[in-house]
């Protein structure tokens, strides 16, 4: 078996990437972005894999630096999440129609897809491989919610076997078994060029490789996108900013409750921290280290 390819420039790419992800939960598509923009958003990321530390929950090898906040680090990054191609497939696998009644008053109404995270990866020489997990675990989605994210990883530098490319396992987001565990053998690198992009459904078993390469630093960008309602009605990191809560001297319970914390295994991070210890300097036993 191998990974389906299309080209991005294809008339009928958004079809054909709905139809694989269908089938497969995974798809490659070459020549996304061009090779001006890749390079911008190599240099744009460089200082922030420089700086940062090692992921101390053991998700990331130790070896696996990364960059977040994507939207925030400059406009090459945001026109990254905003290519017209990933958005059409975005929205058309995860757009929302709901018809309720207001009195007797039929209303129907659409959420569209939102950024989930935003993350740069770079794998160092050396780096061993990360475990095969599911990214949708955060919402904790169960099979009758599929699909309720999907991500696209571009490569920033060439992407092979040797050097970390991501494995997939195709056909795994049709797994039903919760207790069916995914295995290294049934998994398949997803090699690219720079400007290339990996879409793939996020209940797709998927792992950065190992890079077992001598002097070869493999460096991706994702964008992942959920369904527009996975957040809070009211939003309460602008309602009451961090700066309030201090001057308010919140409580860690009551921040928490506020939604401050992370929700596990990994929802609600900032620079992959739980905002309780980053923000706001708390440390305790429901602290969530990451």
């Amino acid at each position: 078996m191998s990974i389906a390819r299309i080209s991005a420039a294809s008339k009928t790419a958004a079809d054909d990437i709905l139809d694989y992800l269908q089938r497969d939960g995974v798809v490659i598509v070459n020549g996304m972005f061009t090779k001006d923009h890749i390079e911008r958003v190599k240099n744009d990321l460089e200082p922030h894999f420089d700086t940062d530390i090692i992921d101390q929950s053991g998700f990331f090898p130790s070896t696996t630096q990364r960059a977040t906040g994507l939207f925030g680090i400059s406009r090459a990054c945001v026109d990254l999440a905003m290519h017209p191609l990933f958005l059409s497939v975005a929205n058309r696998l995860l757009t929302s129609t709901y018809t309720f009644y207001l009195g007797s008053t039929k209303t129907i109404v659409t959420s569209k897809p939102i950024i989930s995270s935003t993350v740069g990866f770079r794998v160092n020489p050396g780096g061993k491989q990360q475990a095969l997990h599911r990214d949708c675990t955060d919402l904790h989605s169960r099979p009758c919610d599929w699909p309720v994210m999907i991500g696209c990883v571009t490569a920033l530098t060439r992407t092979h076997k040797n050097n970390g490319a991501t494995i997939v396992i195709p056909g795994s987001h049709l797994w039903t078994d919760e207790h069916r565990i995914p295995l290294v053998e049934e998994a398949l690198p997803a090699e690219l060029e720079p400007g290339d992009a990996t879409i793939f459904l996020g209940n797709l078993y998927h792992a950065g490789g190992a890079n077992i390469t001598e002097d070869e630093r493999r460096e991706t960008a994702g964008i992942f996108m959920a369904k527009g309602y996975y957040r809070q009605a009211e939003n309460e990191y602008l309602m009451v900013p961090p700066e309030r809560c201090k001057e308010l001297q919140l409580t860690a319970e009551e921040l928490r409750v506020l939604g401050y914390g992370i929700s596990e295994p990994a929802c609600g991070f900032v620079k992959y921290k739980d905002p309780m210890e980053s923000i706001f300097g708390i440390v305790d036993d429901k602290t969530v280290r990451l």
